[in-house]
């Protein structure tokens, strides 16, 4: 079907009315709505470089009196934190120093169980953890985030727009940790190098700092954060302090130089028996500081080897499963390249305009890259991004093809922002020539709580489509409501994004009362939440209804419990197959599920979220128990993830089951070298996958890389791939010119 043709003159008339209220609205609303942070820190400059190791035997630290007051945002919002946690923040012309001392009344029970960098327990809120944030720009928008943990284990990432979390930004910086017998202590540098910023050598930047104390479950700022504005909260750099007194050097034009060599074995079975390839390569990345807050990237020969294997899936349904991006150079700056209000990491029905995994891989296949480059950055109000890759043929399977993106957004009033992004694909994989995608986007902020999320984009290739959002969202503390109407034309198809649904008309609302109990210790807050779901195809006949309520407990352990049912309707257009050999056929279909959930806290040894859900399913009964986001903490070095899934169905056509197991086992063996195995069991594939990892930071920014996977087909089946074990090195060296 072709999308709608363009707006009417009273259609448009509308448009212009209605944008003009919003932008009205936004702009009384954020002249009522409370000012940043009314605190000022000071940056101290330091005569001589820090010696960053844990131990805070420097002379500054006993003549310079240390910043403190940190402010409780869980559980007793506002309150004084209960333990308390000193603050330094200093510099010379090379580094920002950022150093913490946490005391703790009770050091035995401090909780630290990873030392990867990048673990999610340390930035997550499963250990104790000391973090920061450097808006750079004081947009009061975006900034540098950085986590440490007890055991020197650090995590870092970035922040878009008060909204979209990057956590695969890895600069150069160093940090410490080690404890004392009153708590401990975490020492960070991050070089200037590292960071963008604005011009002039005398600088106003944003900052703000979180402390987690695990086993009491607290979480406390430098700069007071709102609980309404969840753990996401150290996002919200709006509300951060102010930094006074800090000097950055010159923004001289810089060059970091990463060149790698690979080498690598592949076997398997052949036609003879055993068959076996070596091989090797070379490449290189480089960034070149077109100006302090403006970069370019570049890429020759692309590798992506090190990537930790996807989490396999099982799909039931007859719409496309979602994988996330793990490669590195399409993480960066990923926030900049969001569109609509969606996460990179996926928001279900709705459309993403960018999806880099459409680079270099063509379904379960690899794609060779040649080359390409990315340049970001900001100017004034203005972000900008521009992504351009040229990704190499596949003999008789997927031709040489361009790939190109360019996104602009433009800050309006104080946490608003518009926005155009536009991509393209030489070689449409649905019509002779070339795919192109673009469309606006507006997000507005109102009062701190409620946001506005819209969007309008159009697709063309072989015959136009077009989509558009609407989604209102009020997210407080105790009330929540959000409605949201989202269309997606059955020709609209995004060939550098991921549509998960196509040819709909979805409209959504829900309604959340939180509230905390006072009389009830044990409880930090409940959850009453009701929706509705109601899904048109394009030619208004209903395909989906749904109607829901879940209740849920937070304990003030951590702990979560909750309760769900739902009841509705979905008719199917198409037949389509689920699990081995049962086909859904044309017709609707009633269904109900009830769902139990508990969730154990990360604090623990032992920790998962352990589900059971029971209900319809096409004609039958589906029952399934998961065990999801599993941790066995054996020591602070070793620990090991396993997940677990089944489900048992009872369809008319017959009875059959789906298992999906695995486990990621690490070992730390300092906070800049780990090893780990990812094993995984596929019943719907029988498939089994193991993938080993070790990885050493040997040098800052510098890293060895020892990777080991192998697939076998647990019926014996000739693997359609080729080789089915490999084993890769590669080794990369930065260059700082």
């Amino acid at each position: 079907m072709h999308g709608p043709g363009p707006l009417s003159s009273s259609a448009a008339s509308c448009a212009r009315v209605a944008c003009a209220a919003i932008l009205c609205c936004a702009t009384a609303a954020e002249a009522q709505q409370p000012r940043d942070s009314s605190i000022t820190v000071q940056a101290v400059r330091v005569s001589a470089p820090l010696q960053i190791d844990g131990r805070l035997d420097e002379a500054v630290y006993a003549t310079l009196a240390p910043m403190s007051g940190f402010v409780q945002q869980e559980p007793q919002e506002g309150m004084p934190a209960t333990e308390k946690t000193e603050l330094w923040l200093l510099f010379d012309d090379d580094y920002v120093y950022v150093v913490a001392r946490c005391w703790e009344s009770e050091p035995a029970r401090i909780i630290a169980t990873d030392m990867r960098r990048d673990a999610g327990a340390i930035g997550g809120g499963a250990n104790d953890a000391f973090s920061f944030t450097l808006d750079t720009f004081h947009d009061r928008r975006n900034a540098s985030i950085f986590h440490v943990n007890p055991l020197g284990g650090r995590m870092d990432g970035q922040g878009a727009n008060e909204r979209q979390w990057s956590p695969d930004w890895n600069p150069v910086w160093a940090a410490a940790a080690r404890r004392f017998e009153g708590g401990w202590i975490a020492e960070t540098a991050v070089p200037f190098k590292s960071l963008r910023y604005g011009p002039g050598r005398d600088q106003v930047w944003g900052f703000n700092a979180r402390r987690i104390n695990r086993w009491k479950n607290e979480v406390s700022y430098l700069a007071p954060i709102p609980a309404a504005r969840g753990f996401a909260a150290i996002m919200q750099v709006s509300l951060s302090a102010t930094v006074a007194g800090l000097e950055v050097p010159p923004g001289a034009k810089s060059l970091d130089v990463k060149p790698f060599l690979t080498a690598s074995g592949t076997g398997g079975p052949g036609a003879g028996g055993a068959t076996g390839d070596l091989d090797g390569d070379i490449g290189v990345d480089a960034r070149y500081a077109i100006t302090q807050n403006v970069a370019l990237d570049l890429t020759y020969n692309t590798d992506f080897a090190q990537v930790e294997a996807d989490e396999q899936q099982i799909n039931l349904t007859r719409f496309n499963l979602f994988f996330p991006e793990k490669r590195e150079f399409f993480l960066e700056n990923q926030g900049l390249f969001a569109f609509g209000g969606v996460s990179s990491f996926g928001a279900g029905d709705t459309p993403i305009l960018f999806y880099s995994r459409r680079i270099g891989l063509h379904g379960s296949r690899d794609v060779p890259i040649v080359g390409g480059a990315r340049l970001t950055g900001r100017v004034g109000r203005w972000s900008v991004g521009a992504l351009n890759m040229h990704a190499d043929d596949v003999p008789a399977a997927v031709p040489s093809t361009n790939f190109s993106v360019v996104r602009v957004r433009r800050d309006l009033l104080r946490s608003s922002s518009v926005g155009l992004l536009m991509t393209n694909r030489s070689v449409s994989q649905a019509a002779p020539g070339a795919a192109q995608t673009y469309g606006a986007d507006g997000l507005f902020r109102f009062f701190n709580s409620l946001d506005v999320n819209t969007y309008w984009a159009r697709t063309r290739a072989a015959r136009d489509g077009t989509s558009y959002r609407a989604q209102l969202d009020y997210n407080s503390d105790r009330y929540g409501l959000q409605l949201e109407h989202l269309t997606v034309d059955d020709d609209f198809n995004p060939e550098v994004g991921f549509v998960r649904r196509d040819d709909m008309r979805r409209n959504y609302a829900a309604a959340r009362f939180s509230p905390r109990p006072r009389r009830v210790g044990a409880i930090r807050r409940y959850s009453w939440t009701g929706s509705l779901t109601y899904i048109e195809n394009t030619r208004r006949r209903v395909e989906y209804r749904d109607t829901g309520l879940d209740f849920g407990l937070e304990f003030q352990s951590g702990d979560r419990f909750g309760l769900a049912a739902s009841r509705g309707r979905e008719f199917i257009p198409a037949p389509f197959r689920t699990g081995e050999r049962a086909v859904i056929g044309v017709g609707a279909h009633d269904f109900d599920l009830l769902r139990v959930s508990y969730n154990v806290g990360q604090q623990r040894r032992l920790s998962a979220n352990v589900s059971l859900e029971h209900g319809a399913f096409y004609g039958g009964q589906r029952t399934a128990l998961s065990l999801a986001r599993g941790r066995v903490n054996l020591s602070a070095r070793l620990s090991a993830e396993p997940s677990y899934s089944v489900n048992w169905i009872d369809l008319p056509q017959g009875a059959f089951a789906t298992h999906l197991a695995g486990s990621r086992v690490t070992y730390s063996i300092s906070p800049l070298m780990f090893a780990s195995t990812l094993v995984q069991y596929n019943s719907a594939t029988r498939t089994a996958a193991v993938n080993a990892r070790l990885r050493w930071e040997y040098h800052p920014g510098s890293e060895l890389f020892v990777v080991y996977n192998e697939q076998r087909d647990t019926l014996g089946r000739p693997d359609p791939g080729g080789a089915s074990r490999a084993v890769i090195v590669k080794v990369n060296r930065l260059f700082r010119l």
